[in-house]
């Protein structure tokens, strides 16, 4: 079982529609809701049969009604403050989630019954969830709170997610009621005595430090050594306890701190695996939330000493999430150790290594902790999911460029029999992969080939070709290269067609792609990428740099501009840029922001942009240049957006795979951001996307809501024109674009 405090997707107000209640249900997919009058009160529950009950006895539903008409009134909650053995009892095989309310009857929190993990603070700390990484001060404060609250802002500058301290009543725990060193003491006491004596915090200065944690935005969490700090800390009114390794066996301060309800982290180190067993043992017994921390307590632990292997038998015996806590030197273990399932990393931290006091030398200064915490989430996204493999967006891109392809040695006519030897392999791998050559032989061809042809997925299996039109309430077109877009838009009645530039379609005659004036009209896709691995960044801080970007991109206007004699339909043609804003390592702070949109409205004024219609494409977050893939900093928030547009009167063009794939990443509501941007669009990359990386999804197969999409579209972007940027569309005579085309037509687009 796990109690969490998150409870925002499970509930709905009184007086909500039903349809408000579906959309909770399908947020947090755990069929319920639960519903509360406007004081947080808890008057009743909504689950999905719920709904599909009424729904069938009710001859004319509506799913604007209140939630109140099919809320059940008759359910199961619990007090905050029980037990989670009290709790769990009112389980069974339907009830899996249980509400729980404070004194006055508030929806406070929920109990998860099949769940493993705890809730610590605002962090959900479980398989699923990123590792919680804890800043560890203990005492390296050394007694001052000026130096105890550097170290919180330093933490929080390193990303942690927690900062954690250790508090002693030296009366009450030592028996010499934490007087320095005495005769009967080991050396090793004596020095910890004296240690402590001379850089304790009191306790009101600790909860000073606590007070500003929670100032600075970072979650405050503390080690009681003795019951009156299990007193103190709970009265003030922790999140959490850490139990230290020295107590794990201590069962009187275990049941005591059970007794709070919170949560513990407990560090194994010094104990032997019976008395684990005895400790977690107890725990469940006693009903408490509990992850075990795996741990070495020598200072500083050796690297042969610390055995990480030994962290999936530590997940059987605790039945819970495990985590690592490590003393030896430098940040290698805790990285390995969250790649073998460790949730929780607990790390010392300090400003100097040299100074008095044993866990200054096993810690780490600022800026490896930062380094840790970096690299902690970089192995997370590089561990995926599991399951059975795919191939990546980046892979896919490489795979036409640099894998093999099935193509054709001889010109052949449609109806005649392809034959094994007119198949041969070559590069580029833009066409049916090698291993597909024994399907391919003895298939009857469905179109006339000429000899270097690249053979498709529809000469093995055909598909339905191109309509000759197709229905919008706005102007649709299609990408196109200049060597390509005759055979694409040959038979079609299309409004215009959208040239995606290289950097040498910048050079060419074009005259050598054109002749007679065409009646459709035209738009046109700056290059990203120009001679000399020159990625086009109208923010770039290198003058130089920026100085290259400008003169390329008045190169592109030239040729746009250039275009319109052979498309005089359209006197001023989309110009769509990405503008830049990209950095390569990891984001830029949202704080840097303002100065590149600044720099890039700055550069903009540069060119002479009157003969076109810019149209700043919206970014995602993780873009895939030639190099490999970059984070993009700009136009990919929407409020930045829409500010950027107001201010210096600038357009966007939409790409919705994009802005799609931000949404994914930064959960942000995807309607919400197209009811800020879409009033400053001017034309839209219609194409789907998956996940925060996979871009250019045929239209269907993705995350995108295509009725939310075209809802939108028609009341704040009614008119405006679109293509529909499939990934490699244009293979096999447009087949991608054509299969998207039909599917926007049955949206009502």
């Amino acid at each position: 079982m796990r109690i969490e405090k998150k409870i925002k997707d499970y509930l709905v107000f009184s007086g909500d529609s039903i349809l408000d209640a579906l959309k909770r249900i399908n947020d947090n997919q755990s069929r319920i809701v639960f519903v509360v009058q406007d004081n947080g009160v808890l008057v009743g529950a909504v689950s999905d049969g719920d709904v599909r009950r009424w729904v069938t006895q009710t001859a004319d539903f509506d799913l604007n009604l209140p939630v109140d008409h099919v809320m059940n009134r008759n359910f199961i909650a619990r007090p905050v403050a029980e037990s989670q053995n009290q709790i769990a009892d009112h389980f069974d095989h339907k009830r899996e989630i249980i509400p729980l309310i404070d004194e006055q009857g508030r929806f406070v929190a929920l109990a998860r019954k099949s769940a493993m993990g705890l809730q610590i603070g605002d962090f959900l700390v479980t398989e699923q969830n990123p590792a919680f990484v804890i800043a560890e001060v203990g005492n390296n404060h050394n007694g001052d709170i000026g130096l105890a609250k550097e170290l919180v802002d330093l933490a929080v500058e390193a990303r942690a997610d927690c900062v954690k301290f250790q508090m002693r009543d030296l009366s009450s725990l030592y028996s010499n009621q934490g007087r320095n060193a005495e005769a009967g003491y080991d050396l090793g006491s004596q020095y910890t005595l004296d240690l402590l004596n001379k850089f304790q915090l009191g306790h009101d200065e600790l909860c000073q430090v606590f007070d500003y944690c929670k100032q600075q935005g970072i979650l405050p969490l503390c080690t009681p050594w003795d019951l009156v700090s299990v007193r103190v800390l709970d009265e003030y009114g922790l999140e959490a306890f850490k139990v230290a390794s020295a107590d794990f066996t201590n069962y009187e301060m275990l049941e005591t701190l059970a007794k709070t309800g919170k949560p513990l982290i407990c560090s194994t180190g010094m104990s032997s695996e019976a008395e684990i067993k005895g400790s977690a043992n107890l725990l469940r017994r006693l009903g408490v939330s509990f992850a075990l921390l795996h741990c070495n307590s020598t200072y500083p632990a050796p690297f042969k000493d610390v055995n990480l292997n030994y962290l999936p038998r530590l997940k059987q015996l605790a039945g819970t999430v495990v985590g690592y806590s490590g003393h030896e030197r430098g940040f290698a273990v805790p990285l390995a150790a969250v790649a073998l399932g460790a949730r929780i990393v607990e790390k010392h931290f300090t400003v100097n290594r040299n100074m008095e006091g044993n866990d200054h030398k096993v810690s780490l200064l600022p800026e490896e902790f930062a380094e840790m915490v970096r690299q902690i989430r970089n192995i997370e996204e590089a561990m995926g999911q599991g399951g059975e493999r795919t191939l990546t967006q980046g892979e896919m891109i490489n795979r036409e460029n640099l894998a093999k392809s099935l193509v054709i040695n001889c010109d052949l006519p449609q109806g005649q029999l392809i034959r094994r030897n007119m198949i041969v392999v070559k590069s580029p791998g833009q066409g049916l992969q090698p291993n597909r050559i024994d399907e391919l032989a003895g298939k009857v061809a469905q179109r006339d080939f000429k000899a270097g042809d690249f053979f498709f997925e529809t000469d093995i299996t055909p598909k339905s070709a191109k309509k000759q039109s197709y229905t919008f309430s706005r102007p649709y077109g299609i990408p196109a290269r200049y060597h390509d877009y005759q055979v694409l838009i040959e038979g079609m009645k299309i409004d215009f067609v959208e040239f995606h530039l290289s950097y040498h379609d910048l050079d060419v005659k074009l005259s050598d792609y054109f002749s007679a004036p065409l009646s459709i009209g035209y738009a046109v896709h700056s290059p990203e990428l120009f001679a000399g691995d020159h990625i086009l960044d109208l923010a770039s801080k290198n003058t130089e740099y920026q100085a290259h970007s400008i003169a390329e991109l008045k190169r592109t206007v030239t040729v746009a501009a250039e275009l319109r004699q052979y498309f005089p339909a359209t006197p001023k043609p989309v110009l769509v840029l990405n503008a830049g804003g990209w950095s390569p390592q990891n984001f830029l702070p949202i704080e840097a922001h303002a100065e590149l949109y600044s720099r890039v409205a700055q550069t903009l004024d540069k060119v002479d942009l009157s003969s076109v219609q810019l149209a700043i494409q919206t970014m995602p977050p993780f873009p895939w240049h030639f190099g490999g893939q970059s984070h993009h900093n700009l136009f990919v928030d929407p409020d930045e957006i829409a500010a950027f547009c107001k201010r210096t009167g600038h357009h966007i063009c939409l790409d919705v795979s994009h802005s799609m794939m931000a949404c994914n990443y930064y959960q942000w509501d995807f309607g919400e951001f197209l009811e800020k941007v879409l009033p400053h669009t001017i034309h839209l990359h219609i194409v789907d996307a998956r996940g925060v990386d996979g871009e250019g999804v045929q239209i269907g197969y993705g995350d995108v809501d295509f009725t939310l999409l075209r809802n939108q579209l028609n009341k704040y972007a009614p008119g405006v024109q679109f293509i529909p940027e499939i990934w490699q569309g244009h293979k096999n005579k447009g087949e991608g674009f054509w299969a998207a085309l039909e599917f926007l037509e049955k949206t009502g687009l």
